[in-house]
């Protein structure tokens, strides 16, 4: 605030701001839009000149900000950026304009210009639907979807990673939750993940057969496996050994291949199994001591070559001795 023998001269400064009705226009517009120079004289109708003389006077006496945007630059009122007693005297005038009908005419013609941005988003993205995929990874790649996904996580959860690999999803989840534990059964494997993880102080990385897990009952929130059940020999002793880890109420993902008559792909990747059904998954985590399971077959991916995947998710079952304690 100006203080001293300057605040007269302050407060008759924004009286004279107030005085002109085209600023009075002009401010009310911009209180709740961020508009160019072109957009104010369509509204207003009057030349650039004028309306780019009156931006000028207001932006010497703060009452409006601007930045630039392209070839153009944007105008705007913060209200809460104006001295207390500017701010008070704005909203008596705003007040004071209510019923005045100069600025109801401005206002429909805003709502149209409004609705023509409106248009012109709407056309740039029906002509870009064919491609907006590839378009937005060239641009943005696409990481923020894993990341994004992995924020939904709640923070204070412990994650196992079931046959971890070289760790790149034990990394993934890691800025994200209170700990993850990758668990394989390759030391080559493990060495990777290991060193990709090295400076992730949230991070365990086990050796560990997959059917007899080294970790105690109810040890995490949630336990991933994904592209791991056709290596193993009993998948339904993975599942098992997957539900006594989790606490009670905790989720488990899956994510394998469906059925597929593909044998030199199972011969050349050394799988055990060539995938497996949606029934036949769903009774897998019914008998391995889970509730409320989803299957459902997962698109593929343009240009991928392996065969179609599925994903699972489950909560494990909650054991009577809970549920006796809650009663």
């Amino acid at each position: 605030m100006v203080k001293g023998s300057t605040q007269p001269d302050a407060l008759v400064a924004w009286m004279e701001s107030l005085a002109d009705p085209t600023r009075l226009r002009l401010l009310l517009l911009l209180e709740r839009n961020e508009l160019g120079v072109a957009e104010l004289c369509e509204i207003v109708q009057l030349p650039q000149s004028t309306v780019s003389r009156h931006l000028k006077l207001l932006a010497d006496q703060h009452w409006v900000c601007s930045r630039r945007h392209a070839t153009t630059r944007l105008y705007r009122m913060i209200l809460d950026e104006l001295k207390p007693p500017a701010r008070r005297l704005w909203l008596l005038a705003r007040e004071q304009t209510d019923a005045w009908p100069t600025v109801r005419q401005d206002q429909l013609r805003l709502a149209r210009r409004l609705r023509d941005r409106e248009n012109a988003s709407q056309s740039f993205f029906a002509g870009a639907a064919a491609q907006w995929d590839k378009l937005r990874a060239e641009l943005y790649g696409d990481r923020f979807v894993a990341a994004a996904c992995c924020a939904l996580i709640p923070p204070d959860w412990t994650v196992v990673d079931l046959g971890c690999g070289t760790g790149s999803l034990v990394a993934e989840l890691a800025p994200y939750v209170r700990q993850v534990i990758g668990i394989d059964n390759s030391a080559a494997m493990l060495k990777t993940a290991a060193r990709r993880t090295a400076e992730l102080n949230n991070v365990r990385v086990l050796r560990g057969d997959l059917q007899a897990i080294p970790l105690e009952n109810g040890t995490c929130d949630a336990a991933m496996l994904l592209l791991v059940l056709t290596y193993v020999s009993q998948p339904a002793a993975v599942l098992r050994e997957m539900a006594r880890i989790v606490k009670p109420g905790g989720r488990a993902v899956i994510v394998d291949l469906l059925p597929h008559d593909r044998d030199d792909f199972r011969r050349q990747l050394n799988q055990q199994h060539a995938g497996f059904g949606t029934e036949a998954m769903r009774d897998m985590l019914q008998e391995a001591g889970f509730d409320q399971s989803t299957v459902r077959p997962l698109t593929p991916q343009v240009n991928t070559k392996g065969p179609a995947l599925f994903l699972a998710t489950a909560i494990t079952k909650k054991s009577t001795e809970t549920e006796q304690s809650k009663q």
